[in-house]
């Protein structure tokens, strides 16, 4: 599914405008990453919780040449889904 088939699926589930759904949409990624940035974590009770989690540096491999290789530590986010997104998924 992407970004427009959401909007439109959004937008039928809650009887809304397309348009709406759009804000709706927008506005929850853009405080999402806001969130995130700041270093909160974003739980949605039953959904799941978005974090951030540091990764250290470390020495990686080239599948193909078999050389070393530096990767530089990284922030990362991480999503946990809930318990009901985890039972309907089953």
């Amino acid at each position: 599914m992407n970004k427009a088939e959401l909007i439109d699926a959004m937008a039928k589930e809650a009887s809304l405008k397309k348009a709406d759904a759009k804000k709706l949409l927008d506005a929850f990624v853009k405080v999402t990453s806001e969130s995130l940035v700041k270093g909160d974590k974003v739980a949605l009770f039953g959904f799941g919780t978005f974090s951030i989690i540091e990764r250290i540096a470390r020495t990686g491999r080239n599948p193909i040449t078999g050389a070393s290789l530096n990767v530089p530590a990284k922030k990362v986010v991480k999503f946990k889904a809930g318990s009901e997104l985890s039972e309907k998924v089953k």
